[in-house]
């Protein structure tokens, strides 16, 4: 089944901002693998490697908002788009504002978790 419109706390761009988000991810994932190639041709202390934090939270955050269709930064700000990218609307309603927002959160710690588990593991 595909989303086509606005559900507060479930779906809130539609296919050319998916498209951004994946796209960051890709760009995001690729900073995090050139960061941990660098950090490892250079002979720098391992715990530098956690830097790789970062760009791989960044690229989580891309993947997991194109999978869910959500954006967080959206959610925050109270707007939806599911046409022409730049193109937003804005939601009245406080109630699906607050379940954007909580999904919104949980997209931004889910992302942060996994770019703590790989910076760990580029240390390890």
């Amino acid at each position: 089944m595909t989303q086509i419109e606005y559900v507060a706390g479930v779906c809130n761009i539609g296919p050319a901002e998916i498209a951004r988000r994946r796209n960051f991810g890709w760009a995001a994932f690729a900073v995090a693998v050139i960061l941990l190639a660098a950090l490892l041709w250079s002979g720098v202390n391992p715990w530098w490697r956690l830097l790789v934090f970062f760009p791989a939270t960044a690229a989580a955050s891309g993947f997991l908002q194109a999978y869910f269709k959500f954006c967080s930064g959206f959610a925050r700000k109270g707007i939806f788009n599911f046409g022409s990218l730049g193109q937003t609307n804005t939601i009245a309603d406080e109630a699906s504002k607050s379940k954007d927002k909580k999904k919104g959160n949980q997209i931004t710690l889910y992302a942060a978790i996994i770019g703590a588990v790989v910076a760990i593991a580029c240390v390890l």
